[in-house]
């Protein structure tokens, strides 16, 4: 042995590769147990997200009677608040009873829509053929998908009732949520958090102002197009339609399914009329009312949106799927802000040195 070495060296060296060890352990076990709170938490932060897109509507609401009114924002936002409260309470007094009695008699009747649907598709030879293509599926599994999505649309707007009071307490009063969040950032980065709050504000009050436009554009034109067609249940095929519209892509596809199916019971060709007039009532609100919503927020690329709907269906069920879009412009502002924007300031400051 060298003189020279240290005889506890090897030991030391030991002693230094376990430390490492145990810590990479304890980051992997922390980060897993994180990753299962998280998952557990995640229907409750999309439920604290659905509160704060309510209290951003009361804000928007609130900007545009004050800017009416000239009052000052905090009773803009009382009286907008107010507003909301009588318009829904209006329509469940004059419509509910009306809408409850539909919903039900479209639930007990899609076993028979459906039985029909087939008998009318295999009198023709592409109806033969659409058929053929679904006879691998499982009749009531298709049924019972069908029922839990439409019983699963107007639960969430009866969840919107609970949502709506945590919405409130945002409404009242934000900037104790929004300073406690900028209180646990560093100071460094308190100025960031700011900006990024505000831009998210922006975004998402843009966001909602288009999409609610856009759910009440086809609602309106959906119960006018099935009420000239005499087709039954048209009020609660139009506010479905209109609330589906808040999911883009899969939401209009899903509102034409219980449509079309009540078509069949009258003809294949009132199913097809059904099934154009609401392509046609969806290219109209993606020419006229999908640039105006572009122009208020960020340009979500189309297939990150379909992916982020995959992602938080699969992770949180129906809820996930209604949130997805602005849960991913929320993404898209902190990974501009907090990451493309400052890269982009270093490479302005390398190319200035050179």
């Amino acid at each position: 042995m060298n003189a020279n070495q240290d005889p506890g060296s090897d030991t030391n060296s030991s002693l230094s590769f376990s430390h490492k060890v145990w810590i990479v352990t304890g980051i992997l076990t922390l980060s897993v147990i994180v990753i299962f709170v998280l998952k557990a938490a995640f229907s409750v932060l999309l439920i604290v997200l659905a509160a704060c897109l309510i209290a951003v509507f009361f804000h928007g609401l609130g900007d545009m009677i004050e800017r009416l009114t000239k009052l000052r924002h905090g009773p803009s936002v009382f009286i907008g608040v107010l507003i909301t409260i009588a318009f829904l309470s209006g329509i469940f007094w004059f419509m509910g009873s009306t809408i409850q009695a539909q919903i039900a008699e479209l639930n007990s009747d899609l076993p028979e829509m459906i039985a029909k649907a087939k008998v009318s598709l295999s009198h023709s030879t592409v109806g033969n053929k659409v058929l053929e293509s679904i006879a691998g599926f499982d009749d009531s599994r298709m049924m019972s998908t069908a029922k839990g999505v439409f019983n699963t649309s107007f639960g969430v707007i009866g969840d919107l009732y609970i949502i709506i009071f945590l919405g409130i307490f945002f409404t009242v009063d934000p900037s104790i949520y929004k300073e406690g969040i900028i209180r646990l950032t560093p100071v460094s980065g308190k100025k960031d958090a700011r900006i990024v709050m505000d831009r998210i504000s922006v975004v998402l009050k843009g966001w909602l102002k288009g999409m609610l436009l856009a759910m009440f554009l086809i609602g309106i034109l959906t119960v006018i197009a099935l009420k000239i067609y005499n087709i039954p249940l048209a009020l609660t095929l139009a506010i479905l339609a209109g609330i589906m519209n808040f999911i883009p892509n899969f939401g209009p596809l899903i509102a034409m399914i219980p449509a079309v199916l009540i078509g069949f019971t009258i003809s294949v060709n009132m199913a097809i009329i059904i099934a154009i007039t609401y392509l046609v009532i969806q290219t109209i609100e993606s020419n006229v009312v999908t640039p105006m919503i572009q122009k208020k927020m960020i340009n979500l690329p189309p297939a990150l949106t379909i992916l982020s709907q995959v992602l938080m269906g699969t992770v949180s069920g129906f809820l996930g799927i209604l949130l997805a879009t602005p849960l991913l412009a929320i993404i898209i502002v902190l990974v501009d802000e907090l990451y493309v924007k400052k890269q982009k300031t270093i490479a302005i400051s390398n190319d200035l040195v050179r």
